[in-house]
């Protein structure tokens, strides 16, 4: 009994005791996030903004801070469209958390038209994603993927 409590406590304060659960988190929804990039699928890209979201873009031609899903909306439609289809590679991928919101970090390589290495932080709070930084990183060792 007390440890069905342990795990039933751990559950509703957001902590995963429970390694290979069938329950989707922000780690999951991150690897979706890169996938819909890499697809060029605008509309799945931002289903997880809010209003108020922020993107930071550090370095390279897109560099700039947006807020809002209409011009993170803008600023990724303009990279999926020059990069075309684009092969996604990610390495490195981890998750903190707590009741609050959960930050995923990652090392993701978009192979397109042109390669970008890309140094990732994404923030969530609940399911919505309310902070993003990409952070052009050319010299970023990234190998084999997932």
């Amino acid at each position: 009994m007390k440890i069905l409590s342990v795990f039933a406590l751990a559950g509703s304060l957001g902590l995963g005791l429970v390694s290979g659960s069938a329950i989707a988190g922000p780690a999951d929804d991150a690897k979706a996030h890169f996938n819909a990039i890499g697809s060029g699928d605008i509309d799945q890209i931002t289903s997880a903004y809010t209003g108020d979201s922020r993107f930071y873009w550090i370095g390279g031609p897109l560099d700039g801070d947006y807020t809002g899903t209409d011009a993170i909306r803008g600023v990724l439609a303009k990279f999926t469209k020059v990069q075309g289809d684009m092969k996604v590679s990610v390495e490195k991928l981890e998750e903190a958390g707590n009741p609050k919101g959960t930050t995923v970090t990652a090392n993701v390589v978009f192979a397109g038209k042109a390669t970008i290495k890309v140094r990732y932080v994404l923030t969530y709070r609940g399911d919505k994603l309310v902070s993003e930084t990409w952070q052009i990183a050319p010299k970023l060792a990234v190998g084999g993927g997932y």
